[in-house]
């Protein structure tokens, strides 16, 4: 037996269910409520103003603080964040289900996000420090890559379930039941290698400065989807956004102890990871806006058979990412397989975009959900794999962080981009064929087909959007599978000691 082998933590495996269980309470939470807002709404009396504010509260706080969160768990140690993490997120959440007024629900869903830029990535550099064999880490990135994948998906089946046959207020207390099996798997089973913390003091310029420009982002983009972009607050916020990040960006090339070190984002493998997992997420939460309103406005599906109607999907990213994925990351180099991922992903939405008023669920939706999630799953997990491999155990706190943050700005920007162009589409049409409308039940006709051609239109732009994933994946990521040896995979720290062979 190698010393290596002598080093594997034995239960590493039954610490893996736990980390992806928290992983799935984060990711689901994005979504699982989003069904649940109309009956929230009527419970608790707010405006149409307002309820944007119980989605946008958890991205603001869990995108702005994501870095900072990277950073913490890297000082504190992974294993004390991730439960950290874990308590917190459960108490927002029973908060939020408890909420009496407006206020509280919002505050509620603010705490959540920021016990959530803990959690996350200290779930997925527990993961990265646990898993360093190639063949183990594909089997436990596979998985991994599936949940954050399919989690979104998985928070409308359950959403539309729990409203339904419960209430709207279960969308939060379930999260308790996660956070607690998690965490009494965190007590027992997890347990951190020794000697990864950095105790270097936390960079607070830099804190506020990505925390702020984050959220800037995040924001900015979600006024922009209810707003415009003409908006004086939507341009005003990310131009704020812009000066603050460039400012951050120039703060971490000058401190001795970055919030950020550049060598994270720098190097291309990791770069190009980040850069092509942003872009798909684009894609793909543009698809999940479009799909929920096209099954539930047009197909008039109950939200529990629109929920279990994008369970395609999720199949599809299970196969993708462990039996596609995490097969073939130990033997092909990541590109090869994150390239024909995304395009495969790009495939599917070709075909969603034959979608029409009337058209068959099992001949246009089925199977471009199906392939949309065959390519996401196949290409996430090795980009997920790629975007902490080689960096010091000291740094994989933020640089899982970056993960997720990648994934936070590209939904937010999908989610506002792609929805003004469906809308611009969709008013087109409508103006376009207004002449033709001669009876109430025609003019009727006429909002459900232009509202189907505005998704279309924004279907196209998000598969050119994956295509453009795949350029990046493609062009960026020079490295060579786990098994072969390239200097990129050699961290900066050690590579004026490792040996050529």
């Amino acid at each position: 037996m190698t010393n290596t082998d002598q080093e594997l933590d034995p239960r590493r495996w039954k610490a893996l269910i736990f980390i992806c269980l928290a992983q799935l309470m984060v990711v689901l939470d994005g979504t699982v409520v989003n069904i649940a807002l109309p009956h929230a709404q009527a419970d608790l009396g707010f405006s149409d103003a307002n309820r944007q504010w119980v989605i946008t509260a958890y991205a603001l706080a869990f995108g702005g603080l994501l870095l900072l969160g990277g950073r913490i768990s890297d000082m504190w140690g992974r294993r004390r964040a991730f439960i950290v993490g874990l308590i917190g997120f459960a108490a927002a959440s029973a908060l939020g289900g408890a909420a009496v007024s407006t206020e509280m629900l919002i505050g509620a869903r603010a705490l959540q996000g920021a016990f959530g830029a803990l959690l996350a990535p200290a779930a997925l550099s527990l993961l990265t420090v646990t898993f360093t064999q190639g063949k183990e880490r594909a089997k436990a990135f596979g998985i991994y890559g599936a949940i954050s994948g399919g989690g979104a998906a998985i928070g409308l089946i359950l959403g539309g379930v729990l409203t339904e046959y419960l209430n709207w207020r279960w969308t939060l207390f379930i999260n308790i039941f996660f956070a607690l099996a998690a965490v009494a798997g965190a007590v027992w089973e997890i347990r951190e290698p020794a000697g990864g913390r950095n105790p270097a003091h936390l960079d607070i310029p830099g804190a506020l400065l990505a925390s702020s420009g984050l959220a800037a982002v995040v924001y900015g983009f979600s006024h922009a989807a209810t707003d415009g972009w003409g908006d004086s607050v939507t341009i005003a916020v990310l131009i704020a956004a812009v000066v603050l990040l460039t400012a951050f960006a120039v703060v971490q090339s000058r401190v001795a102890a970055p919030l950020l070190p550049l060598r994270v984002v720098l190097e291309r493998n990791r770069g190009g990871a980040y850069l092509s997992l942003a872009l798909a997420v684009i894609g793909m939460f543009g698809t999940f806006l479009f799909l929920t309103f096209y099954l539930q406005v047009v197909l008039a599906y109950s939200p529990v058979v629109a929920g279990v109607a994008f369970l395609p999907m999720v199949v599809g990213m299970m196969i993708g990412s462990t039996q596609i994925g995490a097969r073939l990351t130990t033997r092909v180099a990541p590109r090869l397989l994150m390239t024909p991922g995304f395009l495969v992903a790009a495939a599917g939405l070709v075909i969603l975009t034959r979608m029409t008023v009337d058209s068959p669920y099992a001949a246009v939706v089925l199977p471009g959900l199906f392939l949309m999630g065959l390519g996401m799953g196949t290409a996430f997990m090795p980009a997920m794999s790629l975007a902490t491999h080689g960096v010091s155990p000291r740094d994989a706190g933020v640089a899982s962080a970056m993960v997720n943050t990648s994934q936070q700005v590209g939904g937010a920007i999908g989610t506002a981009l792609l929805n003004t162009i469906a809308t611009s589409a969709t008013a087109a049409y409508i103006t376009a064929h207004a002449a033709d409308v001669t009876t109430p039940a025609a003019g009727e006709l006429l909002k459900l087909e232009g509202m189907v051609h505005g998704f279309s239109i924004g279907l196209w732009w998000a598969c050119g959007v994956l295509v453009l994933a795949a350029v990046v994946a493609f062009a960026l990521i020079n490295t060579g599978h786990p098994g072969g040896a390239h200097p990129d995979d050699i961290d900066d720290d050690t590579a004026t000691t490792a040996i050529t062979h």
